[in-house]
Parts: structure tokens; sequence; C-alpha cells
């Protein structure tokens, strides 16, 4: 017997060692690879027992390729067609969502195999293992995976050292986000199944052994069945103390009556501590869908949105939340539901003084409890009535109204047809106008069009846009102390391009005194509806007929442009000028891409000049 390992004995009698080069490795490796050859090729004719298929080639047979000296086994390639579509789903559900996306756009075979449900079910259990079910819809499971693989919260701080996007926690169990709110310490997300998480703040150690404070990096979960939640809507997160939950509970039925029913209610959390505080009931007849308040601490207003687009208000005393004790408060109709009952509200935004209700058909009414603010948006006092400050005011729009955005003094509006409208206070430019007059009536911003989204802040405003290559962009435009306009420290009357990396999947923002707050979430059944907008109406307005002998420039921009070039000559040197032009080129209402044109083109010639100045400079605020 003759023993053959790798110290075995050869021909000779005497011991084989093993050769230079080679190892017990390299023999175990040719030998499981050789196995696994084997296995699928047993594997491959059993199918083909089974199955009852006969292969063949993808095109006709040309005689052996060259250089392949005619050797068995080496035919023409194998159409993937024939293979059975149940094993090619399998196959693909392996790949990374972009890759399948990418995979999709080659022919039309792969676009209808990656846009079955089979795959999308299988990725979708493989990004949410815990998720059961997937909700309604024309494509549920594609829209269940697409939404938990673009879910995200990012956010910038503008003081430290540090400024740059980060990603906060993402919780296991969340189904996609839909909607998120900041307060002082921590931040609430809502997903689409209901579930409300509370994101806090802690002490971490980072990979240097440093403790470090971290944003957002622990979650848990506040409370389930959630259909919407609010807090105290002025900017400043410090005032925002306790959180609203509007939700659907589950009511023990009485003795002897009928089982327990669904019944709305709103439950108040402390956002310290997650704690409740306070729970308050509806009729089970009642439903609705959406809760904000306004007013003060003392006398703050609930105001929620029925189903059928009715407003019931009521008030509570924030300061009184904390004491254990039960009482009753009164739910009463809303004026502009009592005034106006054949409109029917789709939508509410408020602030601390102000609610703005927007309805089905795309109207616009507004509420205004103090003269100050009354005076900021409408630039006069004339209608303001002290005494009935709950009577709806319709602002006068030329198309139906999507979304909009409140702001303490200004507000913003966009149209069907992708139009932002801006009305209210422009002390520091906050309506990107390209100056700061005020405007008592809605202002449209010509250079801007389409938004993702718009928010309006104390004393400045941003907007995420989308460009041609599909890649998104942060505009903002207002006060920039702080911080706020990262890359613009001292503001900018019209919206500039702002030094921030948004996410591809970006949807919605939010800015407080701290940070810079982006949500990621792509909805495929929620896409943006913008139309495009008439000839009649697109043509310009701003340019008269010749035979009428009217004035062509309204809006005074001859004249302006003669004091831009006066405040140019009174420049002593060519530096001067030159940071002088840079600040007029922010002034003025162009676009986007030709105000970072003319800077960059400014810099050149700056540092041609010999100045070697380092970027473009922001225009003053």
């Amino acid at each position: 017997m003759v023993w053959e390992g790798q110290y075995g004995w050869g021909g000779q009698g005497g011991p084989r060692w093993p050769r230079k080069g080679r190892s017990r490795g390299g023999r175990g490796v040719r030998m499981v690879r050789r196995s696994r050859r084997r296995r699928l090729q047993r594997f491959t004719r059993l199918c083909d027992r089974e199955e009852g298929l006969r292969v063949k080639r993808s095109c006709p047979p040309c005689g052996p390729e060259p250089g392949s000296g005619g050797k068995k086994g080496r035919g023409n390639p194998v159409s993937v067609q024939l293979f059975p579509p149940e094993l090619v789903e399998h196959i693909i559900s392996f790949l990374p969502v972009r890759d399948i996306v990418a995979l999709g756009q080659t022919c039309r075979y792969f676009q209808e195999v990656c846009d079955a449900e089979g795959v999308w079910r299988r990725i979708c259990r493989r990004l949410s293992p815990r998720l059961r079910e997937q909700g309604a819809g024309a494509r549920p499971w594609k829209r269940a995976a697409i939404l938990n693989y673009t879910k995200g919260l990012y956010f910038q701080a503008f003081g430290g050292r540090r400024r740059c996007l980060s990603k906060s926690v993402a919780p296991l169990l969340a189904h996609g986000y839909r909607r998120f709110l900041p307060t002082k310490d921590h931040v609430f997300i809502l997903d689409y199944a209901g579930t409300l998480f509370f994101l806090k703040n802690a002490l971490v150690s980072s990979t240097l052994g440093q403790i470090q404070w971290k944003r957002a990096c622990r979650y848990v979960i506040l409370c389930r069945g959630a259909k919407d939640f609010a807090s105290d809507p002025r900017s400043d997160t410090v005032y925002r103390k306790y959180l609203y939950v509007l939700a659907t509970r589950e009511q023990p039925g009485g003795v002897g009556g009928p089982g327990g029913r669904a019944c709305d209610c709103v439950e108040v959390y402390l956002q310290s501590s997650g704690q409740r505080v306070f729970k308050m009931t509806f009729h089970y007849s009642m439903r609705f869908k959406q809760i904000v308040l306004v007013g003060q601490e003392t006398q703050r207003a609930l105001l929620l949105l029925t189903e059928e687009g009715k407003i019931y208000s009521l008030v509570v005393n924030e300061t009184q939340l904390d004491q254990p004790r039960s009482y009753t408060v009164q739910l009463a109709l809303r004026k502009v539901s009592r005034c106006l009952p054949h409109l029917r509200v789709a939508r509410m935004a408020s602030n601390q003084s102000s609610t703005l209700y927007i309805t089905d058909q795309g109207g616009v009414y507004f509420e205004v409890h103090t003269p100050g603010v009354y005076r900021d948006l409408f630039g006069t006092l004339h209608a303001f009535d002290p005494l009935d400050q709950q009577m709806p005011l319709a602002l006068s729009l030329p198309a139906k109204i999507l979304f909009c955005a409140l702001g303490y003094n200004h507000l913003g509006l966009v149209d069907e047809f992708g139009r932002i409208f801006m009305q209210g206070n422009n002390r520091y430019g906050q309506l990107g106008t390209g100056d700061k007059m005020d405007r008592g009536e809605p202002t449209q911003v010509h250079y801007l069009q389409c938004p993702i989204a718009l928010w309006c802040g104390l004393n400045h405003s941003l907007v995420l846009s989308q460009s041609s290559d599909f890649s998104k962009e942060l505009l903002g435009c207002g006060c920039g102390a702080g911080g706020r306009l990262p890359g613009w420290p001292k503001g900018s009357a019209s919206f500039v391009k702002l030094h921030v990396k948004v996410p591809l999947c970006a949807c919605s923002l939010c800015s407080t005194r701290e940070c810079l707050y982006m949500l990621s979430s792509h909805d495929i059944e929620h896409r943006p509806t913008y139309r495009d907008l008439p000839a009649s109406r697109a043509t310009g307005t701003s340019e008269s007929s010749v035979g009428t002998g009217t004035s062509q420039d309204p809006g005074g921009a001859a004249q302006a442009c003669e004091e831009y070039l006066s405040q140019i000559h009174s420049c002593p040197t060519l530096q001067d000028r030159m940071e002088k032009m840079k600040e007029i080129v922010g002034w003025m209402p162009l676009l986007a891409a030709q105000k970072d044109f003319f800077w960059e083109a400014l810099n050149m010639l700056q540092r041609a000049a010999g100045g070697g100045g380092p970027g473009p400079a922001p225009p003053e605020s």
C-alpha cells in the first residue's frame, strides 16, 4: 500500500517532499473548486431533465472561434431568456437597488424583470425584515422597498469646526420617513406605518476614545398609530417643550355594550423625556388628519382638520399640563368653516400669530391675530379687526396653490405651474426678489421654478430644487448671521446656491438656530404634479406695446443699473470695484447659475489683476 499525502512516498522509494511554491492550502482550494464544478454540472443536468429544456444558442453556429483550437464545450453564449423567470428574478434580487434600476434601463426584457413585484418583495424583506404589511397601492412592494432604501435624516451644524453633512441613526423598524420635527434637544420622525420615533442626542465615544456630544444617535419608539404631530410653531426650538400627537386608539366598550371602537385622540408628551403628560379623546364619529398649533403658551389653540375638510379648534393652557388633574375642553368649529361652509380645506400651516388654509381647489385664506404681523404681511392695517381675529382673508392668486411655507412675518406659495410667490416683510431680503422692499401682495420670483420644498424662517428662506441632471441643490436668501446661509455669512437679497451637499432623494427641509435638517425619502406614488404654463400666460407682461406710449421699464431696472454704475465709479481702486461688482451681482434678480458664472468670472479677473481673491464674496445683507 502506497500512502500518497503531502509527505507520501514516490515511485523511487524515497520520501516525496512538497515542491517549491506549492502548499496544502493551494491544493485544497483546487479540490474545492473541482467539487463545486461537479455539483454544478450535476445540478444543471437535473434541471434539464426536470424541465425538459433544450438549450439553444442565441446565434446560429458559425464554426469554432478563432484561437479555440476546436475544443469541446466552447459554444456560443446561451440566451438569458431561456432561463425560468423565477430563477432570473431570484438572482436579480440580490443586486443593490441602484444596480437593479440601472439594469432595468438596458433593454425591454430586463425592464420587465426588474420591475416585477417578486423582485421588489425580496428586496423589501431584505431591507426591512420585520415589515409584514407592505400597504396598498398599485405597486406596494416596490414602493415599500424604495421608501426603506432612500430613507435618511441628514443635518449640518452651523457652528463648530466640522461643518459637513452628517446622517442620523436610522431606526430599523421605520417604514420610510414621512415627517420630522426637531425640538430643543431631540428629533421626532413619523414613518408611513404610523410609528413615531424619538431620536435622542447623547454622549458617545469616538473611534479615538474621546467622549463627544452627537446628535440623533439613539432612538426609541414614542408611540404607534400616529397620524400627525406638532409643537410650538416658532422657529426657535427653545420654545418647543411639548409634543402634540394626533393618534388613533382603541377604546374599550362599556358594560353590556358593543366592543371597542377606534377613536382619535391627542396625546401630549414632554420632548425632553418622551413622557406622556396629557391625553384628550374625541368621539368615534370625528376623524382628523392634521394638527397645528397657534398662540401663546397660556392660550394655546389646537387646530384639527377633519377628513371632510372642516376645522375644529380647542384651547389649552400649557403651563398646567404637567399638573395631575382632569378637566374638560370645548371643541368648537372654526370660523373659516362656519362662515364658508362650502370650502373644503386640504391642508393648514401656522405660526405663533397667523394661520394659513389651502383648499382643495387651490384657494388660500389667512388668519392674522396681531396688528404687527398683519402690517408686515399686507403693508396696512386697513382691514384688520382686533375684535374678530379669526375672520379669514382671501389672497388673490393667478393659479391653484399646491403647498406653502409660513414664516414669522413672510410667506411663500407654490402654484400648479411651479411658480414661487413671496409676500411680507423683506427687511433682510428674505423674499428673494433682489431688493429689500416689503411686498403687501404675492410677488413672483421669476428666476426660480418647480421647487421640491420651500421653507420660511424668522428672517430667511430656503428652497430645495432639482437641476437638469436630477441632482439636488439648496438655495437660500435673507439674513446669513449665525451661519444659517452656509457660504454666505453676509446674507443675500436673492436666492443663492448654498454650500451644502444635498442628498439625492431629499424631499423636505427645516432650519433651526443651531442646525440645518434635510429629510430623504422617495415615494413613487407622490411625484411632482406641476403643469406646463399655457402660452397665453407664458408671455411676459412687463413690456408694453409700442403704440401705447407707456413705460417699458415699470420695475425701474434702468434706474437701478445707473445707480449701480455710480456706485462702482465711486470706488477708488480696481479691487474695490471688483468687490462692489460682486455685491451688485448678488442684488440683481438673476438665476443661480448666472450668478455663479459672474462671480467666477470676476474672481478670475481679480486674480489676473493681482488680487488673488479666494472666492466669491456674498452680497451684504
